[in-house]
């Protein structure tokens, strides 16, 4: 599978109205051309920010399943509305599986308010070469002892992108690893000393709670 994890940074005060309209237009109608259409989140750091996670079973799958979508109906109604919301939608991660598989929910319906309590924190690492063995060997048994067990893990994509019109964030290595909370409460940062030495970046933590029709819930 192919994952792409987008970050849009928005308008002030406007992500409450791009919120309801992806969930409203943007969802099955991705679904329909073979997009899975994963998490839909709040950043609850940053309140004009829209982070969301989609997937494919591959690149050429993913040309296909995007020039249908966005050359069709429901973006060609709805993309003034949807790009009048946003200052940038280019935060853009290309990935790939790395360990473990984030769980899903059966989507509530069209119109749900449903809330849900859960935190997801979505950590990302700048990384170099033999990361994603150190991680599991030495790392992951930190975080779990820590009460913060990796649920899924991601790296870089290295694929050409096959849908240029939207660009990805490329000449960067990063590992992504999701933990989840049945609140915010419950929320750990585990010291880990040796990550130090094995970073290139200061790692970025996203805190992010699910939209009404997340399937990670």
């Amino acid at each position: 599978m192919i994952y792409e994890l987008r970050r849009y940074t928005l308008r002030p005060g406007r992500r409450e109205t791009l919120l309801s309209l992806f969930e409203r237009e943007f969802v099955e109608t991705q679904e329909a051309v073979g997009i899975d259409v994963i998490g839909q989140f709040r950043d609850l750091d940053d309140p004009d920010a829209f982070p969301w996670i989609r997937a494919f079973p591959d690149m050429a799958a993913r040309k296909a399943a995007l020039t249908a979508f966005y050359t069709g109906p429901a973006w060609q109604a709805h993309r003034e509305a949807a790009n009048a919301t946003m200052i940038d939608s280019t935060d853009v991660l290309l990935l790939r599986p790395a360990g473990g598989r984030l769980p899903r929910w059966d989507r509530p319906p069209l119109g749900s308010g449903e809330a849900t309590s859960s935190l997801w924190v979505a950590t990302i690492y700048h990384v170099g070469p033999g990361f994603e063995a150190f991680f599991a060997d030495e790392v992951a048994p930190l975080l779990a002892a820590g009460g913060t067990p990796p649920v899924a893990c991601f790296a870089t994509e290295h694929a050409e992108n096959t849908y240029p019109l939207l660009p990805v964030r490329t000449g960067e290595e990063v590992f992504v690893w999701f933990a989840r909370f049945e609140r915010e409460a419950d929320e750990r940062v585990v010291d880990v000393p040796a990550l130090a030495q094995r970073l290139t970046a200061p790692p970025r933590r996203l805190r992010l709670t699910p939209t009404p029709r997340s399937t990670l819930r």
